[in-house]
């Protein structure tokens, strides 16, 4: 199960962070040639270390972070209309997956939800 979770926030990360740069360098960018807005992707550089490591705090604050990247994906998925709305619905789930991975890793990883998982000693 930790492992699926780990998985998932992973590769919902990566996948985010390309999707930002692609979004706003090539398929749907706000100015022709692409903008300054691509460097959005750079706050979700600061958490990938930590979470393809596995450290729980890193887990735990790139949840708060990712929220960010949630509501600009639901605003814009509202806002535009052709591929930019397709993009920023597929940021919206990708965000949704994200925080739902890092959220159960995070509760799952806690110290005292391992110690009630030991067996009992009879």
């Amino acid at each position: 199960m930790i492992r699926g979770l780990y998985l998932a926030a992973c590769s919902s990360l990566i996948a985010l962070i390309f999707l930002c740069l692609a979004w706003e360098l090539r398929l749907a960018p706000i100015q022709p040639g692409g903008s300054w807005l691509a460097l959005k992707c750079l706050p979700l550089l600061a958490p990938l270390f930590g979470i393809l490591n596995g450290r729980r705090y890193a887990y735990q604050w790139a949840s708060m972070l990712i929220l960010l990247y949630f509501t600009e994906g639901i605003v814009r998925a509202t806002t535009e209309t052709g591929m930019g709305q397709l993009l920023a619905t597929a940021e919206t789930a990708l965000s949704l997956i994200f925080f739902c991975a890092t959220v159960a890793y995070a509760r799952l990883t806690r110290p005292s939800a391992q110690k009630s998982e030991a067996p009992a000693r009879p």
